[in-house]
């Protein structure tokens, strides 16, 4: 699915018309958010956020992850792996799995720290316990089946939480005020005019502030040329402006759907495109790992240019103690 515009938009038509059964999903979402969870028998870190779409929660989780081993943690990741057929609990192994059995999120988290694949939030966190010192989640701040520690919300400082309704109406996945109980502080990524209404909403939560940065070496490779640029992720116009900002000429752009598992027809036709034209083949290395072998039977896409992005945070001493004060709070809770 792709995020409509409208739900960017303030008094658009199709959000009005929409508003009824937003807000009974809301209600219903909101109920649901209050349900007391289950402890796990290590600390839970949540990486949320608030909307549908993409806000930049894994490469955020990965970054926290980083974090953690610094402070001599174990982190492993524990995620529903959307898109992936296995329901698990599934230890995700890059060598044997694909984005098709795990997701493609599964596949860029265990290139960092082990990964936990399970539908069963619950079921996950006790497989996941039992292989490190503290559990990431990708995902879940929605999810009540698990207690959190400590959670934190990444929105778009641009963007933010779009029209302000819920689903279907505009992005949210419950009611922010619902979800403001849940969350412990905000990661604004890329700050905008978003950041600073956001800021009203949500205080007194600290606020903390992200970017996301790509490849020197691979944007470098790519000046002077013309590419085809293409993503299926949450908001992939936010990829496009991204290699636009590090002054790439876009010649071509094509946006799917988040988490849209690729074909070799789709893919053939891209590089065929590219030769007639004369265009390098671009795109996120999300897209790339749901593509996996299909690339090899794509003749053309050998020249594919993938745009890894990682999270640079701004206020690292920051997190870095509110996260060890969590964790201490945690060992507090132990029973002696």
């Amino acid at each position: 699915m792709r995020a409509p515009d409208f739900w960017f938009k303030s008094g658009d038509w199709r959000a009005a018309l929409l508003r009824p059964v937003a807000v009974l999903y809301g209600a219903i979402a909101a109920f649901r958010i209050n349900r007391s969870g289950f402890r796990a028998p290590v600390p839970v870190i949540c990486i949320g956020n608030f909307t549908a779409g993409g806000a930049g929660k894994t490469p955020t989780a990965i970054a926290i992850a980083a974090m953690l081993k610094e402070m001599g943690e174990t982190p492993v990741f524990l995620t529903r792996g959307y898109g992936g057929s296995i329901d698990g609990p599934h230890m995700v192994d890059v060598t044997r799995d694909d984005a098709a059995t795990v997701g493609d999120e599964a596949l860029l988290l265990a290139r960092v720290a082990p990964v936990v694949k399970s539908v069963d939030r619950v079921q996950g966190a006790l497989h996941a316990s039992a292989l490190g010192s503290v559990i990431v989640m990708d995902d879940g701040l929605q999810n009540p089946s698990l207690t959190k520690d400590f959670s934190i919300a990444v929105v778009d400082g641009e963007s933010g939480i779009g029209n302000g309704l819920c689903i279907p109406a505009g992005p949210l996945r419950a009611p922010l005020a619902a979800q403001k109980r849940r969350t412990d502080a905000v990661l604004i990524m890329r700050p905008g005019e978003a950041d600073k209404r956001l800021h009203t909403a949500l205080s007194p939560r600290p606020f903390w502030h992200a970017r996301l940065v790509p490849d020197a070496a691979a944007l470098s490779a790519l000046q002077g040329r013309k590419i085809f640029a293409f993503a299926g992720i949450g908001r992939p116009e936010k990829f496009f402006a991204m290699l636009e900002r590090e002054g790439l000429a876009i010649a071509e752009r094509r946006a799917f759907a988040d988490h849209a598992p690729y074909d070799k027809d789709t893919l053939i036709a891209i590089a065929q495109q590219c030769q007639r034209d004369g265009l390098i083949p671009v795109t996120t290395e999300k897209d790339a790992v749901r593509m996996g072998p299909l690339l090899q039977n794509a003749s053309g896409l050998a020249s594919l240019a993938v745009v890894p992005v990682v999270c640079e945070i701004s206020d690292r001493a920051a997190i870095t103690a509110t996260i060890m004060a969590a964790l201490a709070r945690r060992l507090t809770q132990r029973p002696t």
